[in-house]
């Protein structure tokens, strides 16, 4: 992005991740090989390795087991420039927030898997599988969606409801190497790259130490481990839309000078209705990315002081995420629209980006139940279960 388009606040010191220009020169090679990724459906295992490298993956582990302990703001800049580089290569990245999924997993088998503090987790949460108890173990089989990154995972993590009474959702971890994925299963129209592949398992024997309940408290301490972990999962992806959108904003702004009309009609950027919809995009951007990332420094201004977060302010971390995509799918759209026949072709940058844009729209996290959930707490009423 052109200095004069930065905003003034949240900025990435990239010369804290790994040695200084590192992280550009990933970025570049990540620019370069996109088209790579999105056609083999998955990041490739080098670029993969450049995150662990980068300290991506390490980036919540306490430095007492050689991590870094970085605050989510620190994390999500990351995300947001590599995003913008492209984002199924962001969302890729994004599971170095792992640690708040394997964080309810009891401290002893945490601190075993800190052992190597850059080692790649891919989750599979749904749908739930029934497993069955085998003494001290679980014994699961099915198929589970979405495990994105799973190419490159040393971890595997699958949901799973125990076949026992009054049982809860848990999630199953074990070595990826038990799993076989299914690479032409991720056949959709946005983050082709991210390699969500569907995981299978065949009788897989998972101890049921190696398991935790979703949701459920987190064992080690910090104030990384008090943050909400659907909050943190959510904002993960949901930065991931901002970086895509950035990139398609830059994509209009740096060509419209070179796009001459055939019939003589001015030049792109001359034109008052595009300068009046990319004046709108840009304020989209900007005031959805200052919500977003107030509210997670204020969130983690509480925990760091000791103190716990109210409900007025986790709603405040799920209702920034869900309006940051909506506003920056609703820029791209723009930019989009503005940019005529040629982003109409599938190797158009602006088209990849107009694709990318539109899934985190759809996941879960985001939907629209978010915004009764934000309306309901500020008339003090109840959300629905699950929500902060």
């Amino acid at each position: 992005m052109n200095d004069e388009r930065k905003p003034m606040k949240y900025q990435l010191d990239k010369d804290t991740w790994g040695v200084p220009g590192d992280f550009d020169r990933l970025l570049e090679e990540i620019r370069d090989r996109a088209s790579e990724f999105h056609d083999q459906h998955y990041v490739s295992d080098d670029i993969v390795q450049k995150f662990r490298d980068l300290g991506i993956y390490r980036a919540f582990v306490p430095k007492e087991f050689g991590g870094d302990e970085r605050s989510p703001v620190d994390f999500l800049l990351a995300i947001e420039a590599i995003s913008e580089a492209d984002g199924s290569a962001g969302w890729v990245a994004s599971f170095g927030v792992c640690e708040s999924y394997l964080a309810g997993l009891p401290i002893e088998e945490v601190e075993a898997i800190w052992e190597d503090p850059d080692a790649v987790f891919a989750g599979a949460m749904f749908p739930l599988q029934k497993a069955q108890v085998d003494g001290d173990h679980y014994v699961l089989s099915g198929r589970w969606k979405w495990a994105s990154g799973c190419m490159s995972a040393d971890r595997i993590g699958v949901g799973i409801l125990p076949d026992e009474e009054g049982a809860l959702p848990r999630m199953a971890v074990m070595p990826a190497e038990v799993a076989t994925f299914d690479t032409g299963s991720w056949d959709v129209h946005g983050m082709t790259g991210s390699g969500s592949f569907d995981v299978l398992l065949d009788e897989v024997r998972v101890p049921i130490s190696k398991t935790f309940v979703r949701g459920g408290a987190l064992t080690p301490e910090g104030p990384f481990f008090q943050y909400p972990t659907i909050a943190i999962a959510t904002q993960v992806l949901a930065i991931t839309a901002l970086g895509v959108a950035r990139h398609a904003m830059n994509l209009v702004l740096d060509s419209a000078g070179g796009r001459v009309s055939p019939t003589g009609a001015p030049n792109l950027g001359d034109r008052e209705y595009v300068q009046i919809e990319m004046a709108k995009a840009e304020a989209k951007l900007r005031a959805s990315r200052l919500f977003f990332y107030s509210s997670i420094e204020d969130a983690w201004a509480l925990l760091v002081r000791g103190d716990e977060l109210d409900s007025e302010v986790r709603s405040m971390l799920r209702l920034s995420s869900t309006h940051l995509v909506r506003e920056c799918a609703e820029a791209v759209r723009a930019a989009y629209a503005v940019s005529g026949m040629e982003a109409a072709y599938n190797h158009n940058e602006l088209s990849r980006c107009f694709r990318d844009v539109h899934l985190p729209t759809q996941h879960a996290f985001m939907g629209e139940i978010t915004y009764r959930n934000a309306g309901a707490l500020l008339f003090g009423r109840d959300p629905y279960p699950g929500y902060i």
